[in-house]
């Protein structure tokens, strides 16, 4: 394992050897994306149903492989069908999303991985289906025009970046904090007749901008790739939106709270805004099943809070015009 793969400066003691193999595997990971080739072909579908590409399986083979030699002893991947033991002395159980966004592989838009870390139980079961909160850190790595990775041991928000000079990830900041001062929304609006009524009216409200109650002009963002958009909020501020909605499959969203939900909440939180399923703490949450969704809605804590307020609000306040949404209005 290389050395220098990150600068562990700020990285507690325990976690240097984890933190090390990951980061090497996403160096590994960063040059495959760079040089390009045939990486978004259709290999077949994952365990939960969803369309593989061959970046996908090719992340997923990088990460265990290099992740074996890190001390843990157990593995659990959005890919596979269930956790790997890998070392029955290792201390931390890792749960990872090898490639987050495949869908834009032949795009070139950011894609990225999510990992999450707790400690090791007796068994695979034991250590992942837990209450969310239990994580003791968590992180994704970007792979954008700067290759960056978000981590957190539980005690703040670092951000580093890839010097590809060096091919080693060095600290950008020690401690990030999520801005709230932003006027950003990010959802997908093709969806907005499948949504409930809540959700709807949160978003009527941001589109009526300075005449509605938010009093705010609002921007909409949607890339289709979470590592993307959360390190946009993360960086600027706003808040991101995946809810659940009518359609058969999406009774309970589709991003998986082990993968994805829980370990960028995990940041959220360590940043200093909130992640929740469109009312509760994603955090408070606990893990029944290795693949479970949940609808997510996480980033400036004023926002997120006030998604959560539309849901409490009397039917026929949330069927009004925004006009009449007295409640909301400063």
């Amino acid at each position: 394992m290389t050395a220098t793969s990150i600068d562990t400066a700020l990285i507690p003691g325990e976690f240097r050897p984890l933190m090390q193999a990951i980061s090497e595997a996403a160096v590994k990971l960063s040059e495959l994306i760079r040089q390009g080739g045939d990486l978004a072909r259709p290999v077949g579908t994952n365990s939960d149903g969803d369309g593989q590409k061959a970046l996908d399986v090719m992340a997923d083979d990088l990460f265990r492989t290099t992740l074996g030699r890190a001390g843990l002893r157990w593995f659990a991947s959005e890919e596979q069908d269930s956790s790997i033991e890998m070392n029955p002395s290792g201390r931390m159980a890792i749960a990872i999303d090898p490639l987050d966004g495949s869908s834009n592989i032949d795009t070139n838009v950011s894609i990225g991985t999510i990992f999450s870390v707790y400690p090791a139980e007796a068994t695979a079961e034991a250590s992942f289906l837990r209450p969310m909160r239990e994580q003791i850190a968590a992180g994704y790595i970007i792979y954008g025009p700067r290759c960056a990775m978000m981590v957190s041991f539980g005690d703040g928000l670092q951000h580093y970046a890839l010097d590809p000079r060096s091919g080693q990830f060095r600290p950008v900041a020690a401690r990030m904090e999520i801005p709230e001062a932003a006027s950003e929304f990010a959802i997908n609006a093709s969806n907005y007749r499948h949504w409930a009524r809540p959700i709807r009216a949160y978003i009527d409200d941001c589109l009526a901008g300075t005449d509605g109650p938010c009093e705010t002009n609002f921007n909409m963002r949607w890339i289709a790739s979470l590592v993307a958009e959360a390190h946009r909020i993360l960086i600027r501020g706003g808040v991101f939106l995946y809810p659940s909605d009518a359609r058969k499959g999406y009774e309970r969203g589709r991003l998986r709270m082990l993968y994805e939900c829980g370990p960028i909440a995990f940041l959220v939180e360590q940043a200093g805004g909130k992640a929740t399923d469109g009312c509760e703490p994603i955090l408070d949450q606990r893990v029944e099943t290795l693949h479970q969704r949940t609808p997510f809605v996480f980033g400036s804590t004023d926002k997120v809070a006030r998604i959560a307020a539309y849901h409490d609000l009397p039917e026929s306040e949330v069927s009004a015009l925004f006009g009449h949404r007295g409640l909301f209005r400063a």
